[in-house]
Parts: structure tokens; sequence; C-alpha cells
């Protein structure tokens, strides 16, 4: 069987899910964010973000490689790394486009690429070399260059996740650990690091891939005493939780983020172990049926991803310039009724605008290293 009928719906909710919530993430004057996984937890959607990219490549490099070939395989992911490099100079674009129009009404918004902007009308032939060369990287486009890399790696990644785990286990952690300071080298400007270290964020692709190769979860899980593992990721949920809530402070230095803080895959491997436990019982499915509108920004991921960013940030802009940068529960809960509406929308007129134009329409293979997989068929073993 393939098509629609074998996609793994859980994994599609999943994907939908986390791309709502980094809309609302980013809109700072939003009262949703604060009912989201960063609001509790020590890790948030950016973590799940990278473990189902890398879950969805390796699932879509096992397609082509079973029905065609690995070199094949390789190949092709080789190809998607341009075309998510495409998609982040399109996202960058739109950022630039957007502060631009935003500007000379809500110039005081702190999310608008102002900086970017300026050096873009000074100096532009520099500018635009920055961006190609991603040295410059834009707001919300800051996280597509990491996952360029890691689909120029995955013809190395893959074939080592399905022979010889714990070698490419050992290898990334390896990375990991020395991961500060090789981010310091990452071509950058005006000393800016990267907002996403790609040599700390591959862990969390990496264990995506090997979380689709090797049959971890279910090995453990059917254990007579796989209960304890739950027991215990649950317990770590709530004690970070309560560290989260009540000890740490509440600004963070930038770094724990960037080059992702053992911490923050601890808590993220504790939430992923119980959410997988939901879905092994068919909760998860359950409710995707229930919002299949959810499944849909998942399945059209990089397009519902790039339009996200451009949401986010007119959301922000205007919320911030209205509220004068203060909470106010009710335009925050405009804002985020509009952001949503606005994102749940882009599936449903993607189809008509591109039979207007006469152009045929798929899933875009950018979304490899994103949300990769989305015609590929996906079984838990």
């Amino acid at each position: 069987m393939s098509g629609q009928s074998q996609r793994l719906v859980e994994l599609d909710f999943f994907r939908g899910l986390v791309l709502l919530i980094i809309v609302v993430d980013h809109i700072g004057g939003s009262v949703l964010s604060h009912f989201t996984l960063h609001a509790f937890a020590l890790n948030d959607a950016a973590e799940v973000f990278v473990f189902l990219g890398g879950f969805a490549t390796a699932t879509a490099y096992a397609s082509l490689a079973q029905r065609r070939s690995e070199r094949a395989a390789g190949l092709r992911f080789v190809r998607r790394a341009f075309e998510i490099y495409r998609a982040f100079l399109i996202t960058a674009a739109l950022m630039l486009v957007a502060t631009f129009l935003l500007r000379p009404f809500y110039g005081h918004a702190p999310n608008l690429v102002l900086h970017d902007l300026d050096t873009l009308t000074a100096a532009p032939v520099t500018s635009i070399a920055q961006i190609l060369t991603f040295e410059r990287q834009p707001y919300l486009a800051a996280v597509l260059p990491m996952y360029a890399l890691f689909a120029l790696a995955v013809p190395l990644v893959l074939p080592l996740a399905r022979t010889k785990p714990w070698v490419l286990l050992g290898l990334s952690l390896a990375l990991w650990s020395f991961a500060p300071g090789i981010g310091e080298y990452m071509p950058s400007v005006d000393d800016n690091l990267w907002d996403f270290n790609p040599a700390a964020w591959q862990l969390m692709f990496t264990l995506g891939v090997l979380a689709r190769c090797q049959p971890v979860y279910q090995r453990v899980a059917s254990h007579r005493f796989g209960w304890t593992i739950s027991a215990a990721a649950l317990a770590v949920i709530v004690g970070m939780a309560y560290y989260k809530l009540l000890v740490l402070p509440p600004i963070l230095d930038s770094a724990f983020k960037r080059d992702l803080a053992g911490a923050r895959v601890v808590n993220f491997l504790a939430i992923a172990w119980i959410a997988t436990n939901l879905a092994r019982y068919g909760v998860v499915k359950a409710v995707a049926s229930r919002l299949p509108w959810i499944g849909a920004i998942g399945r059209d991921g990089m397009v519902c991803f790039v339009a996200g960013a451009v949401i986010s940030l007119v959301v922000d802009s205007i919320l911030f310039t209205v509220t004068d940068g203060l909470v106010n529960v009710p335009a925050g809960l405009v804002g985020d009724a509009v952001a949503i509406m606005a994102l749940l929308s882009v599936p449903r007129l993607r189809q008509p605008v591109a039979n207007w134009l006469g152009v045929r329409t798929r899933v875009p293979a950018a979304s490899a290293a994103v949300v990769a997989a989305a015609e590929n068929p996906v079984r838990v073993q």
C-alpha cells in the first residue's frame, strides 16, 4: 500500500502542531505562547522540529533507496540541500520586504530586520553576498542554513544509522561536545554567531534519524519493565517544569539554545517518550483525525514554514505597536487568532493560486530536512 492511506498521520499532526506553535511563539504579545512547550520545559518547539526532520528524512531516504538505489537516494538529498538553500533565500528576502513595508508604520517593533535592511540599502552587493554565504541570516530565516547542511550529510548519516548506529551516535555526541568552539568559526557578520549552531543541533537531527532506523522505543517499551522508563520520563518532565517555573532565571544566555544545552536534550527526550506512548495507544491518531487541518499544515510544511515566518513578523510588529509593547490579553488573543487562521489558510490557498497561475504543484522537495517524506509511507514497527 502507498499514498495517503499509508501515511503516518501522527507525524503530519506533530509537524503541523509544531509549525503553529512556532508562529505564536514568535509573536511577542501572544497569549497562547504562555502555554506552549517553552513555557514549562527547558526545550521548545525547535527540538521537535529538528527531531521530526531527522525522522522523516530517514523515511524518505529509505523509501527512495528501496525503490531505486542508495546512490539515487544520496544524490536526491544533495539536490534537496540546494532546494533548502533556495528556501532560505526566499525567506530572507521576504523578511527584508516585510520590514521595508512595515517600517513606516511599525518601525519600533523589535523583530523587524532593520539593521539588515539598512545594510542592504547602504551596501547592496556586500549585503546580498553575505546572505548568499550564510554570513547574514535575517531573523526567522536563520533556522534553514543548518537544514541545508544536514541534507548534505544525509548520504553519510543514513547508511551509518542503519548498519552502525552506535558509531553514528558516538560521532554525533563527540561533535556536539565540541560544538561551542566550532560555532565561533561559522561564517557571520558583526560578530553575531548563528542562532542555531549546526554542530550542536545535528545531535537532535541524528536522534530523529536513529529513532526511525532503529526500533529502540519498540524494544524498550515492550519489555516488562518498560513502564519504568515512562515513569522516569514523567518525573523528568515534572522536575524540569518545576525548575523552569520556580528556579531558573527568566532570561537565559543565548548559548543555552544556540549550542543545544544538555538539559534541553534530556527534557525533549522525556517529552518525546511520553508523546510516543500516546501515539502507540492511538491517542494522537484520534486527535489528528478530529483536527485534520493541523495535519494539512504538516503535509505542506516548507511552504507553511516560510509563510509562518512572514505571518509572525507582521502580526508581532502590529501587535507591539498597538499595545506599546505591553501585555494586553484581548489584543494578544486577537493576534493569536489572526496568525493561526492565516497559517491554516496557506494549504487551502496554495492549490487555487497555483491553478490560477497555471502552475503544477507538489509537496515541496525542499522540505526534506524540515518536513520530509510528505509523500512517502511511514510505519512504526
